[in-house]
């Protein structure tokens, strides 16, 4: 089977890498592929991925490449793991919010929509060369803002594009250990937006033991969100929140952080990209998991909350699943359907899906709660204003996306945002 990264200079390739040399299942992927527009960077993950797969018998063959249309050749399945602007953008995204007041966090707010309105316009000409080029091929999304960038490639591919994020299972797994159950055998009750979502529930043999863990305090903040969000927010709520909703209901202390991530990450990955070495890979792998979300705690992490989703292996399960006709049941981002009545088929939400052959289909899940509904429609409404600027090119429609967003608090602090973005960021000319 073959393979293909797009953003295969990224960091976190490596991953993927890892996981293709223990798959030793049927169907396996035979060839990898990796493609970037930066040849250092290819060059760069590419020497890591070689010194790895070293003395593994029947390691992957690796090709990397600048030039996309011969990358999607005879691609089997394709990974859109790109980030337009790179870390630079990112940083400038979170500098240009905070400057005005705001959140800038890459995939939440005013930072997640300047990603989302550079990111669109590129993503929609790759799934515009995969129909051409690949028409067969299935596009697994990374690139974030994941939920906004595969609605707008599924304009161009339909359902042979799926979205993933490991924030869902990494939720459901520190959930399922703090029960002292095996999450394989549970059934999550979980559903919302990519980084805006809840696990409502949490079934086992019928049973759902999530009131169980919100009555107990010292197993609800044993684990990641239960120290974020607190027991009595969390048994007011009645649900366990994505960790990214911290951003919405903790907004105030979030901005007055005044982290940069972006900026961190910037300089930390750096000194990896001048010396590419598997050793140095792994030390900043480790020292970027312990970092993540520092600013919302007051001490390290534990060993258990490092252990996030793993997202090389929901992609590899549901690449598996497709290409084997292997039934799975996993959460991932794909078109409403009829699961959310509070909004249209076409809509992008993470949910629960049945994956086969035929793709990924959201199963039935309770319907939110009305706090819920509220916030999952607002940010809908705020992705379709940027899937409008991205394709009409409008500055009014990127405005209405700043200023339609719960995170941004006025129309006037939107202009300033829109007009930072614009004079931070190239790719954002076309915006008349």
């Amino acid at each position: 089977m073959r393979l293909v990264i797009l953003g295969g200079g990224g960091f976190r390739v490596p991953l993927v890498h890892r996981a293709l040399l223990a798959d030793r299942t049927p169907g396996r992927v035979t060839e990898l592929v990796l493609h970037d527009v930066d040849r250092r960077r290819l060059d760069a993950v590419g020497k890591v991925l070689a010194e790895r797969s070293e003395g593994v018998p029947d390691a992957p063959t690796i090709t990397a490449t600048t030039d996309l249309d011969e990358a999607l050749k005879d691609a089997d399945f394709v990974f859109s793991a790109i980030r337009v602007g790179g870390l630079a953008g990112r940083a400038a995204d979170e500098r240009v919010a905070q400057d005005l007041g705001v959140l800038g966090q890459e995939t939440v707010g005013a930072g997640g929509i300047a990603y989302a309105l550079r990111t669109v316009p590129v993503a929609v000409d790759i799934a515009r060369r995969v129909a051409a080029v690949a028409p067969d091929a299935w596009v697994i999304n990374f690139t974030n803002p994941a939920g906004v960038v595969t609605e707008a490639m599924s304009r161009h591919l339909g359902h042979r594009v799926i979205g993933i994020c490991d924030s869902p299972v990494g939720l459901g797994r520190r959930v399922a250990r703090a029960l002292d159950v095996d999450l394989d055998e549970a059934w999550p009750d979980y559903v919302g937006l990519n980084h805006l979502g809840w696990l409502r529930g949490l079934h086992v043999g019928g049973v759902d033991l999530l009131p169980r863990l919100l009555a107990d305090t010292d197993r609800l903040e044993s684990f990641e969100e239960g120290k974020l969000f607190g027991a009595d927010w969390l048994r007011t709520l009645g649900a366990i929140p994505n960790e990214y909703l911290h951003y919405y209901y903790a907004t105030r202390e979030a901005v007055a952080s005044g982290a940069s991530r972006g900026a961190f990450l910037l300089e930390q990955q750096r000194k990896f990209y001048d010396d590419p070495t598997f050793a140095s890979w792994d030390r900043t792998r480790l020292e970027r998991e312990a970092t993540y979300m520092a600013e919302t705690r007051d001490d390290e992490r534990d060993d258990g909350d490092l252990d996030g989703g793993g997202y090389e292996q929901v992609a590899l399960a549901l690449m598996h699943a497709i290409a084997n006709d292997r039934r799975a049941t996993l959460i991932l981002n794909v078109p409403n359907g009829s699961t959310l009545s509070v909004l249209d088929v076409d809509a992008v939400i993470e949910a629960p899906c049945l994956v086969d052959a035929n793709g990924a289909r959201p199963l039935t899940v309770s319907p939110l709660a009305d706090h819920a509904a509220a916030l999952v429609t607002s940010v809908k409404a705020v992705d379709r204003a940027i899937l409008d600027a991205a394709t009409g090119g409008a500055r009014a429609d990127a405005l209405k996306a700043f200023a339609l967003h719960p995170l941004v608090d006025s129309v006037g602090i939107a202009r300033g945002l829109l007009d930072g973005y614009r004079e931070q960021h190239p790719e954002l000319a076309y915006l008349r």
